[in-house]
C-alpha cells in the first residue's frame, strides 16, 4: 500500500535568485520539520557552507537567509507522489510543480542544479528539458545520505558542486 505524499515546500526563490538547485522529493524527515534537507547526514547544507566559506547556521530561517543572500533557490521537480519511506527509488506516481511559471516569474534564474538522478528524470519526463532553454543546467551527485549507486564521498561531491560558485554573488 502506498503514501500518497504532497510536497508542502514551498519554493524558496525570489528576484534575486540566479541558481536554483532543484531536488527530487523531501525525505520524510525533512516534511515532518517543514525544512528542506532536515536529515542532518544529508551533505547538502555542508557542501553550502563549504562553497559559501561560511559556518551554517543551526537556525533554519538563517540557513535559508544565507542561501538568499547568495542568490541560491531551492525547490523540488515533484508536487505529490506515491512512496514508502524516503527512498528517491521507491517514488510512483509523481505529479510535477510548476516550473513554467516559476521561471516566468523569476527570470533572473541562470542555472538550475538538479540534486540527483530522480530530480533530473522527473523534470526531464514531466517537464521537459525545453523548458530550460536559455539556461544552464546540471544533474548534480545527490547530496542524499541514502546509500545507492555510484555514491562519492564528500569531497568528491563538493568538488562537482562547485560549478555553483561562478554564478554566485
Amino acid at each position: 500500500m502506498s503514501n500518497e505524499l504532497k510536497n508542502i515546500l514551498l519554493p524558496i526563490v525570489d528576484s534575486s535568485t540566479r541558481v536554483l538547485i532543484v531536488g527530487s522529493m523531501p525525505g520524510k524527515q525533512s516534511l515532518e520539520k517543514q525544512q528542506y534537507y532536515g536529515n542532518p547526514r544529508n551533505h547538502f547544507w555542508p557542501i553550502m557552507g563549504e562553497l559559501l566559506q561560511i559556518a551554517i547556521p543551526n537556525d533554519y530561517t538563517e540557513r535559508i537567509a544565507l542561501l538568499k543572500n547568495n542568490a541560491i533557490g531551492l525547490w523540488d521537480t515533484i508536487a505529490t507522489c506515491e512512496r514508502e519511506g524516503s527512498l528517491d527509488a521507491a517514488i510512483r506516481n509523481e505529479k510535477p510543480n510548476d516550473f513554467q511559471t516559476l521561471f516566468e516569474q523569476y527570470p533572473n534564474i541562470q542555472l538550475v542544479l538538479f540534486n540527483g538522478a530522480k530530480a533530473f528524470e522527473v523534470f526531464k519526463k514531466h517537464i521537459g528539458l525545453g523548458l530550460l532553454e536559455g539556461r544552464a543546467y546540471k544533474k548534480m551527485p545527490s547530496t542524499s545520505p541514502i546509500p545507492g549507486k555510484n555514491i562519492k564521498t564528500f569531497t568528491e561531491k563538493l568538488e562537482d558542486w562547485q560549478i555553483i560558485q561562478s554564478y554566485l554573488t
